[in-house]
């Protein structure tokens, strides 16, 4: 059990069995009588979000999760097979990974995250390299300032980077967010 008092940004709780993840927190101390803590919380099962205000005498349910660490091996229709150190296949949906399938290379370590035995959540490593298949070249004369392209990844992923990447690069990209970071090879 938390006190109202443990409340954070990225503290992980459970309401009516369900976890969440605080992605706002706002302490308020009115001139007369308690604290109170504005919360937004967002669903690791659904992503729906939702806002809770709790008194400073508030008790707060502590969820039941457990975190794993895997390497990506294979594809299987709408589930995405990992591999744990016993070399044990783990099955992940895809709509838990998100966006976040389009960066997966094989042997790339994931953490899993578990509520109950069932995956709600995996975190990639923060930067992937990825190859550009398809661009339109970039035109002269479009430097004045940071003009992007839209590029497509060897994953279908569609990113925009700056005018000189091509065909072939490699490219790193934030996982958190999914945009272009920096070159890493030129063709």
């Amino acid at each position: 059990m938390y006190g109202a008092s443990d409340l954070r940004k990225g503290l992980k709780v459970e309401i009516n069995g369900v976890p969440y993840v605080i992605t706002e927190f706002q302490f308020v101390k009115p001139g007369k009588g308690q604290a109170l803590y504005n919360c937004r919380l967002k669903s690791l099962l659904d992503g729906a979000t939702m806002s809770r205000t709790y008194r400073s005498n508030d008790k707060i349910d502590e969820p039941k999760l457990a975190e794993k660490d895997v390497h990506f091996s294979y594809t299987d229709g709408a589930h995405y097979v990992f591999l744990d150190e016993n070399y044990e296949q783990v099955e992940v949906p895809g709509d838990v990974l998100g966006d976040a399938r389009y960066f997966l290379t094989e042997e790339l370590p994931v953490t899993v995250l578990y509520h109950n035995g069932r995956p709600v959540a995996a975190t990639l490593p923060t930067f992937v390299e990825k190859e550009i298949v398809q661009t339109e070249p970039g035109a002269r004369g479009d430097t004045a300032t940071n003009v992007l392209k839209p590029a497509t990844i060897d994953t279908g992923y569609q990113v925009q980077v700056p005018l000189f990447i091509n065909e072939g690069d490699i490219i790193k990209i934030d996982t958190r967010t999914g945009e272009y970071s920096d070159r890493v090879r030129k063709k």
